[in-house]
């Protein structure tokens, strides 16, 4: 049987990685030792990271909407901005 190529990894371990990146790299920022240029870049960098979260945690959205009603996805409503950790900010 032929050798298959590595698979691409879930997207949980992408999104888990790529946050790792992005708050090494937002410490690295905060500490101030870098130059214009190399913040220019890891700010650049950062965008990317941020981008590839972001784009995880929609697809695990969509997976929820799925589970939750496979008959209808598209019917299902987003879940609200303060479900994302904001208990008791009143």
């Amino acid at each position: 049987m032929p050798k298959q190529p590595a698979a691409e990894p879930s997207p949980v371990a992408d999104f888990e990685a790529s946050l790792d990146s992005l708050e090494q790299l937002v410490e690295k920022m905060e500490k101030g030792d870098m130059s214009l240029e190399e913040s220019l870049a890891a700010y650049e960098s950062g965008v990317g990271l941020y981008r590839r979260c972001q784009a995880a945690l929609e697809q695990a959205e969509l997976r929820v909407r799925l589970l939750t009603d496979p008959d209808d996805p598209a019917g299902a409503q987003p879940f609200p901005p303060s479900a994302q950790g904001a208990s008791g900010d009143a």
